[in-house]
């Protein structure tokens, strides 16, 4: 039986180099095994050839995986992927993120690759490369080599590439990438979601040397909302962590139905000012408010408010008032008026809900309305009787019936009227979508705080999470418990709205928000420390990290950071990837032995390619213009030439890293310049059509163009990665 199992072990290696190395795909659970063992032996066998080779080495060193380090072969740490791994889709930033804080912290062990001896990783650098895309690997973004003139480019990739012509010959139309130099495969085929093996041979020239840093390109899915055509930030989900969870509490969160309240064990409370929180501008345009008249400060906005409200029908004619609020500054309280530590920052707050009813015409009329004060205490509370027939009292939500309005003589009129005394340039009004409650009075009022804007929902605008969700998880509060049956109390939901926007001023601006759930990268490491396996810098309990980016890396994720280093061009980034990494011999500014993290960007390469919208330096945002230069992409020989002085300082970094550190490469994005342009257009679509007729908007936006937006959001969230210990 023993030799049975040998010989079966043994053909299925002769059969695995017959096929050059290509794994079966038409095996049983005993065969799996069998190439799981055969791999591992195989693997074991290179090493012991490698070893062999390098005998007169006096301290038994081998050279083992890219680069030509030298590496231990008992105990030095190695990155294993297996063809026969259960890979399913692209792995995330957060997947790599996994793979750090693994090797270098207390995270969970990675599914998409192995790691042995991970204890024994010392550092991890990642280097964040924006503008490095996968269809540069397979010739779909051309570049061409220093001196070729355009002439000659067009003649080699014309004839240097027949495999490619003959296989793109064949692919259907509905099939976007076709397998080309070995590096991409169909488009929506499991194998898109594999790492590609490198090969210098099958790269352009100017990528090759990357082929002797990483053994694997690996596909890397950038955050984002494919539904709602939306890619966030490559930087955020590589520098915020989720908090860990014990095991009390992940089984405390089980028993718990809907919404899981907040009590994460490292937030930390900031007492805020009620005016913090105040809507923008543009947060109450992009919720369609009515705006009063004082934010329009010029003629011309003005002139164009005007006709826009007479065109909706929102004009005093019509029953619209405006809040006797003269300008933006007579919402100003002076500081000498203001209780040291005060949340309502002197202001007047007044909490409102209203219950609506339908009427002809199908238009939503006020039926009731609810202020409360900062208090709790009822400053208003009135049933209100519209002024046309009632076709649906909706009940069901509103709890207003025709027995309730029967004897009800106030008007809409007559609540505006006590409003209009109410509301002063120092009150805020306080609500839950607010914006349908004001236009149901046909009020306008300046100052508002909106609580769904201001807890926004966890997968990002246009998507609100309801005040029901809110009150349960914020407030561990059920309200609205006749919904659907007896309706909602107004009372009750203004109460709900004012004590979360109260717990915003206790907890501080990120409340409610990601943060309370998520820490920064760096502050997960400085509370970390493996056994065995302790800070390098004398003096400090945890890991200490470093930040190295253009312009003033302190004012982002610096700040959070033990060292940030601000630079000018993508060579000095690399230079201060050095400095952070090894330390400054005499400890000045770094000490000795370098950071435990590091963490860097490269940004000539994104803004040769008008990736980034400005040249400024902050994050990216990929849900607003992103293009600096246009959408003309710089000619194929100046964007080798960029290609290949980036791949140059990668280079640089693989070969000054010290033993056993852990090299991560990531790109963020694809191309997001198609995204950007049609999100442009939409966004242009969506203003006109409110004001405009149909046949004087200057853009059009048809099912073409939402297709359109979605395959381009798909492009753009198609990154790359390569990962290495040296």
């Amino acid at each position: 039986m023993g030799k049975n199992k040998k010989r079966k072990l043994s053909q299925l290696i002769q059969d695995e180099a017959a096929h050059d190395g290509k794994p079966s795909h038409d095996v049983g659970v005993g065969s799996t095994v069998a190439h799981l063992q055969a791999s591992e032996l195989h693997n074991q066998q290179r090493q012991d050839t490698a070893q062999d080779a390098n005998d007169d080495d006096a301290e038994g060193w081998t050279v083992v995986g890219k680069g030509g380090k030298k590496r231990k072969t008992n105990n030095y740490p190695a990155l294993v992927y297996n063809e026969l791994h259960n890979q399913q889709s692209s792995i995330k930033i957060q997947d790599l993120q996994t793979l750090i804080l693994y090797c270098i912290a207390d995270g969970p062990s990675p599914q998409w690759v192995s790691i042995r001896h991970h204890s024994g990783v010392k550092k991890a650098v990642v280097l964040f490369v924006p503008g490095l895309e996968r269809r540069m690997f397979d010739g779909s973004v051309r570049l061409d080599t220093v001196g070729n003139t355009d002439q000659d480019t067009e003649l080699s990739n014309a004839t240097s590439s027949p495999a490619k012509d003959e296989v793109m010959q064949n692919v259907p139309s509905t099939i976007a990438v076709q397998h080309a130099n070995g590096i991409s495969r169909p488009f929506a085929s499991s194998d898109d979601y594999l790492p590609v093996r490198l090969a210098a041979e099958n790269l352009p020239e100017p990528l090759q040397p990357l082929a002797a840093c990483f053994e694997y390109l690996w596909p890397v899915k950038a955050p984002g909302d494919d539904r709602l055509s939306k890619v966030y930030s490559p930087l955020h989900a590589m520098l915020n962590a989720n908090i860990p969870k014990s095991r009390e509490q992940k089984e405390a969160e089980k028993a718990i139905k809907g919404a899981k309240p907040v009590n994460g064990p490292h937030w930390q409370n900031k007492r805020t000012p009620i005016t913090t929180f105040t809507s923008t501008k543009e947060q109450l345009q992009d919720d369609d408010y009515v705006l009063h008249p004082v934010w329009f400060t010029t003629e011309a906005e003005r002139a164009a408010e005007v006709k826009r409200r007479e065109a909706a029908t929102q004009t005093a004619e019509r029953g619209w008032v405006d809040s006797q609020v003269a300008n933006l500054e007579a919402g100003f309280v002076p500081d000498n008026d203001v209780d040291d530590g005060s949340l309502n920052a002197g202001r007047t707050i007044l909490a409102m809900d209203c219950e609506m009813c339908k009427v002809d015409g199908d238009d939503a009329a006020l039926t009731r309305i609810s202020l409360v004060g900062w208090d709790g205490e009822v400053v208003v509370d009135e049933l209100v009787k519209p002024d046309k027939p009632i076709f649906d009292y909706l009940t069901q939500f509103s709890g207003i019936t025709a027995e309730s309005l029967d004897p009800v003589t106030t008007t809409l009129a007559d609540i505006q009227k006590r409003l209009l005394d109410i509301l002063t340039p120092q009150t805020i009004l306080v609500g839950h979508s607010l914006n349908f409650d004001l236009v149901a009075l046909k009020l306008t009022h300046p100052f508002v705080i909106d609580t769904s804007i201001l807890y926004q929902h966890p997968r990002g605008p246009p998507l609100k999470s309801s005040l029901k969700w809110l009150a349960q998880k914020y407030l561990a509060r059920e309200i609205q418990k006749g919904h659907g049956s007896v309706g909602h109390d107004s009372v009750e939901d203004s109460r709900a709205c004012l004590d979360l926007v109260k717990m915003k001023c206790e907890k501080g601006p990120d409340w409610g928000s990601s943060a309370t759930n998520q820490e920064t990268i760096f502050k997960r490491l400085a509370r970390t420390t493996l056994n065995g396996h302790p800070s390098l810098t004398k003096g400090i309990h945890g890991k200490i990290g470093a930040i190295i980016d253009h312009g003033a890396p302190e004012k982002n994720f610096g700040r959070m950071a033990t060292y940030n280093i601000g630079c000018n061009t993508d060579a000095e980034v690399v230079e201060g990837v050095k400095r952070a990494v090894i330390g400054h011999p005499d400890g000045a500014v770094i000490p000795g032995g370098g950071v435990d993290f590091t963490w860097a960007r490269m940004r000539e390469l994104e803004a040769l390619r008008g990736w980034s919208n400005n040249h400024g330096f902050d994050i990216i945002q990929m849900d607003s213009p992103s293009s600096a230069n246009g959408d003309a992409e710089p000619s194929p020989s100046e964007l080798g030439k960029k290609v290949a002085s980036t791949v140059s300082l990668i280079q640089e970094v693989h070969a000054s890293m010290p033993p056993c550190t852990l090299l991560v490469v990531y790109s963020g994005t694809g191309d997001p310049r198609d995204l950007a342009r049609l999100q442009k257009v939409q966004r242009t679509f969506k203003k006109e059509y409110k004001t405009e007729k149909w046949d004087q908007l200057s853009v059009k936006w048809t099912d073409t163009e939402e297709q359109a937006l979605k395959q381009a959001c798909r492009k753009a969230r198609e990154g790359l990665g390569f990962v290495t210990i040296t």
